[in-house]
């Protein structure tokens, strides 16, 4: 007998359809599985076997034949578990497939019949419904992050026999929803302030206009400055990510399988913070079919790389074009994918191997030659793609005793929030949704300058020698500041601290 269950697997960020093939006929028994499956979906036989004897059916002892179509596409991963056991018991006539035909199912199956969590729920939901299914069955810990799809029904399986009589039944209980509060990333809470930093006023002011604008930045200073402290606290003060923004994180972050349990929806910006061991595939994606690495992970939200020159070379130089185009792209034989990777950079990095170069208490113990090894780590490309640069030094004793608590993330956030929405106004019906995405030919359009500010900005080109893409990048960071002021024009002072911000490349690198 002949059976077909609708299923989905998911290539990049998005699904496609699977349908589950059983045939069982008459023969020695066998389980033949075919489809291009992955280890992993081979594997399924024996989880299915036992899922089926322990849950209280019949395993049919003949010769038992699964097709995943379309079959030139490569399978991967144990989602096929429980469609592969509905299919087996409807083609041994043990249920009634009435139902089934605007269902599609995912899930693991545990060896006593249970169901497991997988990754993807949320992009087989989607696609799933664009389909046109009308229902999906999923893993109980999957439900909520699938029912964030509108016009369509979740319906969770604790068990290989909770699903079964589920459909046997027709689908009789109420599918899963999930409170509205859950769903407003407006909503969204931090559990760090950036009022306890201690001091710190500039480096505060640096990444509230980095924050204003979608800028990168890099700090440089000693041991114990505070440096992750502060880049720990920037999503705190980035505008709250709006549904659209946070279902593209909550698809990214399902996909990788970090999705919590019984979560609907990703609200809070991401903060990644990868080890400076991570192997490029980790940091921009890959494997055979590719998955999201951690700029993709970071997508509208925050990448922090601690010990900046402390990387592999080659692993930072891949992130040149994720920052100039805000994807990354992998290619296989196969297939080429290309996920998100909106993010911005916060590097942080010592001023010399020990960390003290510079420093008014501790003497360093570097050579001359040693420091400029482990300065050339970061190539130029890369520092110009870096809009703000920063210096982060020790704080004073009077400073860290000091008992009054700073400005509070909230408040920042205000500002940030109003300078946002200049730049909303500013781009409509244009491609670019804040200062740091605007290209030449928005600049010459956005920021127009007087001949006292083009005066004050030639005079820092020739003064420190700065590349094109560098006076570029001076130009959105003033637009940004201005901003921030609420001023149509760019004015001499936005100019200036513009400047400032891209003046520690010469002090160090120079």
């Amino acid at each position: 007998m002949l059976s077909r269950v609708h299923s989905a697997a998911v290539i990049g960020v998005d699904a496609y359809p699977v349908e589950i093939e059983v045939d069982i006929s008459r023969g020695q028994e066998a389980f033949n599985l075919v489809g291009l499956p992955d280890a992993a979906v081979r594997e399924s036989r024996e989880r299915v076997r036992s899922a089926i004897r322990n849950s209280g059916f019949r395993y049919p002892l003949d010769r038992c034949t699964v097709n995943l179509a379309p079959a030139d596409i490569r399978k991967e991963g144990p989602s096929f578990d429980l469609p592969i056991a509905i299919a087996i018991l409807i083609a041994s006539g043990q249920i009634n497939a009435d139902s089934l035909d605007e269902t599609a199912v995912i899930g693991e199956l545990a060896l006593d019949g249970l169901v497991r969590s997988v990754a993807g729920a949320l992009p087989v939901a989607l696609g799933t419904r664009d389909h046109g299914k009308a229902r999906l069955i999923v893993p109980e810990q999957n439900a909520h992050e699938a029912a964030v799809v509108g016009d369509f029904d979740i319906y969770p399986a604790d068990s290989l026999y909770g699903a079964v009589e589920m459909i046997e039944q027709g689908f009789p209980g109420e599918p899963t929803t999930v409170p509205p509060d859950q769903l407003d990333p407006q909503a969204a809470e931090y559990d760090i302030d950036f009022s306890d930093v201690k001091g710190q006023e500039h480096v505060k002011r640096a990444f509230e206009v980095a924050s204003a604008g979608g800028h990168n930045v890099l700090m440089i200073g000693p041991p114990g400055a505070g440096k992750t402290m502060l880049a720990r606290r920037m999503p705190g003060i980035l505008p709250p990510m709006s549904f659209p923004e946070a279902l593209e994180v909550s698809k990214l972050y399902s996909v990788a399988g970090l999705m919590p349990e019984r979560v609907a929806l990703m609200r809070t910006r991401p903060f990644r913070a990868p080890h400076h061991t991570v192997s490029t595939a980790g940091l921009v994606g890959g494997g055979t079919i590719p998955k999201p690495g951690e700029v993709s992970l970071a997508h509208n939200g925050v990448l922090f790389l601690d010990e900046l020159p402390e990387f592999g070379r080659g692993t930072l130089e891949v992130l040149r074009q994720p920052l100039e185009d805000a994807t990354v792209t992998i290619a296989r034989a196969q297939l080429t994918l290309s996920f998100p990777a909106n993010f911005q950079l916060v590097a942080a990095m010592n001023p010399c191997p020990c960390g003290f170069r510079g420093d008014p208490v501790r003497q360093c113990t570097c050579s001359t030659g040693q420091i400029a090894k482990y300065l050339q780590r970061i190539s130029g490309p890369l520092q110009d793609r870096i809009d703000i640069q920063i210096e982060v030094p020790r704080l004073a004793a009077d400073e860290l005793m000091n008992k009054q608590p700073g400005e509070t993330s909230k408040n920042i956030q205000q500002r940030v929030v109003a300078a946002r929405a200049l730049q909303h106004q500013r781009f409509d019906n244009t491609p670019f949704h804040n200062n740091a995405a605007m290209n030449s030919k928005a600049l010459r359009q956005f920021c127009v300058l007087t001949d006292e500010v083009s005066s004050l900005l030639r005079s820092a080109i020739d003064r420190f020698q700065l590349s094109a893409r560098a006076h570029d990048r001076i130009l959105k960071v003033a637009r940004t500041i201005a901003d921030l002021d609420a001023s149509d024009s760019i004015r001499v002072h936005h100019i200036a601290e513009a400047v400032q911000y891209r003046s520690l490349d010469r002090k160090f690198w120079n």
